[in-house]
């Protein structure tokens, strides 16, 4: 009989950085734990949220920046620009702030039609003037053909903090319903078919949108949000994991409940992608108290990014690690785990 060796076809250590570091899945949470947090270590990045939180004589500001490679530049429902000005918008919404400032720095490939920039660049404008906030400061940089698949773009946003605010994965309770504000997996789904060239009967478009005015309508409204954290990198299934590993609690999820267009479901089917690992750009998961969820979602779809608002779960008893349980409709418990990657890279 031959030797048998195991060989574990998804290795979780490498010793350069491989495309999946990126994907928002565990191999993304290993390089953040083992290089970049040990060496960056400070209370204010302890913190784990969307946005630093910081205080200056008194005042609570919010403070965060992403990068945007998405490829193509150009997809059904937005653009590389338009998703650098939401992404970074709702990073800030997710800590309750309203946004007040942008910066856009600019990696710009040798090649690159000025048309394409320019017409990127208005669509960033746009964003920007409909959230009310302004883009203040940025750089440009060019690299040579071939080395920058057109344009990379960084924004940094600030924004304020009301009184009375706390939303932190920390006050996530027992008992808190969650909520999401609209379906789910579209964004990913379509930036691959444009990517692919794939046509589907229907157009299926990104829901790229700015949430933070929808956060603002549920602050203004009373409405005591525990946590927020819009479903990005990973989609609903990455990001409630690491609210449960966080908060340590465990959150039990109604399959039947999930709001997963047909035309998305088809296509997840077709090409064999899990919806609820699909990212989002246009959706948030968000916790309030039980005595709550009816308020909440009365305010969600009075406005036209809640209109689909539906509460899809639940904060259960505490669990040391923390986990996230999907009850199928047989009665059947799925515990959730993170994927080693991203099912689909460059969606963001």
């Amino acid at each position: 009989m031959a030797d048998f060796e195991p060989n574990c076809p998804l290795p979780l250590q490498y010793d350069r950085i491989v495309m999946a570091h990126g994907g928002g899945g565990r191999l993304m949470q290993q390089l953040l734990d083992t290089l970049v947090r040990p060496v960056f270590r400070n209370p204010v990045l302890d913190q784990n949220h969307d946005s630093a939180v910081v205080e200056i004589n008194g005042t609570r500001l919010a403070f965060t920046t992403d990068s945007y490679v998405v490829k193509p530049l150009f997809f059904p429902g937005g653009d590389i620009g338009k998703l650098a000005v939401c992404g970074t918008l709702n990073d800030l919404a997710m800590s309750g702030a309203k946004p007040l400032y942008l910066t856009c720095s600019l990696i710009i490939e040798e090649g690159l039609p000025a048309a394409d920039l320019q017409r990127i660049l208005e669509s960033m404008q746009q964003a920007a003037s409909e959230a009310g906030v302004l883009i203040v400061t940025g750089d440009t940089k060019t690299v040579d053909r071939g080395k920058g698949d057109g344009l990379y773009i960084n924004t940094a946003g600030i924004g304020l903090i009301g009184e009375q605010v706390n939303v932190n994965p920390s006050a996530i309770r027992p008992g808190d319903s969650i909520i999401v504000n609209s379906d789910l997996a579209r964004h990913g789904i379509a930036v691959m078919l444009e990517r692919e060239g794939m046509n589907f009967e229907h157009r299926i478009e990104s829901d790229c949108a700015d949430l933070s005015g929808l956060v603002q309508e549920l602050l203004q409204n009373g409405i005591e949000i525990h946590c927020l954290r819009d479903l990005t990198r990973g989609g609903l299934a990455s990001a409630l994991i690491e609210l449960a590993s966080a908060s340590r609690y465990e959150f039990e999820l109604g399959e039947s409940a999930l709001p997963v267009r047909e035309d998305v479901r088809a296509a997840c089917d077709i090409l064999g992608f899990d919806p609820l690992y699909i990212a989002n750009e246009g959706c948030f998961a968000l916790f309030v108290p039980e005595s709550q969820t009816e308020a909440a979602l009365s305010v969600l779809r009075r406005h036209p990014l809640g209109a689909q608002s539906l509460a899809i779960g639940r904060v259960k008893s505490a669990c040391s690690q923390g986990r996230v349980v999907l009850q199928t409709p047989i009665g059947v418990g799925r515990v959730l785990d993170l994927f080693s990657g991203e099912q689909l890279p460059r969606i963001c």
